[in-house]
């Protein structure tokens, strides 16, 4: 690792910062250029931060001439410090530090979003089974103004709770802290993400609220660096993007490879674990073409406007530079990529076709009875009468069939619902005119709620 500027030693020590070495890879392109040296931060460990693994462990930077070495840095303004300072020269950076860092006056910028949206979920301690059951109680983040302090905020707003009067919410460091005093009872709800919040539910912990249920556009994670680096290395800044996005296709184009490589950087072997943080985020979250999400920023901006003069007066374009994302889309080399999967599947020869059934004397009769046609006798023979139903059972079935109940689960929204029960996303109003007692706004709704389902038409 290159000498870290003295400036950036004492908050990097406070921040506990752990350097992975850079790992033996096979050198592609080397013999053309010497490969260039930098550092690249995440500040968390966590499903989130899979397409930059992917990218480094499979030789994409040093593709495009980098060598990169990957330093965790626990903490997203520890993080903005170094970009600031130059000694590190991109990071995968939430999106909240990354704005009250610029609006602080850091030369911070977002030029990709990875994750767009809010991936945590609230569980509870055992017993809280509604959202107003938590006027009084304690819920942990992991630190004040992260995005886990504004998830739980946001989720409690939304559920009718003041997070500032009628909810505690305590700092309590990590994702696995928080878990750990759940598990003590010092706390009655957690904002979790993978892979701890797969560990609590195995706990037996319920889950009250997934916020990808608020349908919430959010700069959850981005890719960051200075506008200073972009105007002095633009083709470093180029070279970076390139081989990140050539991660995320790899990512999302090989299962079982990437599954790997997320393993050895959570430190863990549990397939449950590994296989959600696949398919519901690397699969599921990161975009193809990973641009930052200006309306997420916009929302960002409108809860430090409630305590910041600067936040409220700020406009979202502020803090991204997509110049270079929207440079590679328009070559064509995003497509190109995708495209080349595409002819690679379609190109693929088939399957070999099953086995034909071996005739047996059941399956001749079978078919026979299909193609031999009717005789005079069988046309001619009634069909037997149906027994007449009761009046009272007819009307208990009819009460039956008017109203059924649905528990709402992960993932779930009125229009997700009103989908299965009627074939279409539009009818979602019918549920909530039939609900309106229980759901106050029909954006949110909750784990575990108990809705009436009236039957259509």
């Amino acid at each position: 690792m290159k000498q870290l500027s003295k400036t950036f030693m004492k908050p990097l020590v406070a921040a506990s910062l752990i350097v992975v070495a850079t790992l033996s890879q096979p050198m592609v392109n080397a013999a053309e250029k010497p490969l260039q040296k930098i550092n690249v931060a995440y500040s968390s460990i966590s499903g989130n931060i899979a397409p930059l693994w992917v990218t480094q462990d499979k030789g994409f930077f040093r593709k495009y001439g980098l060598e990169v070495q990957s330093i965790l840095i626990e903490s997203g303004t520890t993080t903005a410090q170094a970009l600031v300072a130059g000694d590190i020269s991109f990071a995968s950076l939430a999106g909240p530090p990354a704005i009250q860092s610029s609006l602080r006056g850091a030369d911070v910028v977002m030029i990709a979003g990875v994750i767009n949206t809010l991936t945590f979920q609230l569980f509870t301690e055992r017993g809280i089974t509604r959202p107003d059951q938590f006027k009084g109680k304690s819920v942990g983040v992991t630190r004040y103004g992260s995005a886990t302090d504004f998830a739980i905020r946001y989720a409690l707003d939304k559920y009718g709770l003041d997070a500032n009067k009628e909810v505690a919410v305590l700092q309590l460091g990590n994702q696995p802290a928080q878990l750990a005093a759940l598990e003590a009872g010092k706390v009655q709800g957690a904002m979790l993400s993978m892979p701890t919040s797969v560990r609590a539910k195995k706990l037996g912990f319920p889950m009250l609220a997934d916020l990808q249920m608020l349908g919430l556009e959010y700069q959850h994670t981005s890719i960051a660096t200075s506008r200073a680096l972009l105007k002095s290395k633009p083709d470093l800044a180029r070279d970076f993007m390139r081989a990140f996005i050539e991660g995320i296709h790899y990512a999302k184009t090989h299962r079982r490879e990437t599954i790997e490589i997320i393993a050895k950087y959570l430190r863990t072997d549990d397939k449950d674990v590994l296989d959600e943080t696949y398919d519901s985020i690397v699969q599921t979250l990161v975009p193809e073409k990973p641009y930052p999400t200006q309306k997420g920023i916009q929302i960002i901006l409108r809860e430090m406007g409630a305590k910041d003069p600067a936040a409220r007066a700020a406009r979202p374009e502020q803090f991204v530079d997509t110049t270079i994302l929207k440079e590679l889309e328009s070559s064509g080399f995003i497509d190109k990529l995708y495209k080349s999967t595409a002819t690679v599947a379609k190109a693929a020869p088939r399957s070999e076709p099953a086995p034909a059934t071996v005739p047996t004397k059941a399956n001749v009769q079978v078919a026979d009875a299909k193609t031999k046609p009717f005789t005079s006798e069988e046309k001619a023979k009634p069909a037997a009468k149906q027994a007449p139903v009761a009046p009272e059972a007819t009307a208990a079935l009819k009460a039956k069939i008017a109203v059924q109940e649905y528990t709402v689960k992960g993932g779930d929204t009125l229009g997700k619902i009103a989908e299965q029960f009627y074939g279409t996303g539009t009818k979602w109003e019918k549920v909530y005119e039939a609900n309106r007692e229980s759901v106050k706004n029909p954006n949110y709704i909750y784990i575990g709620q108990k809705l009436n389902i009236p039957a259509d038409g």
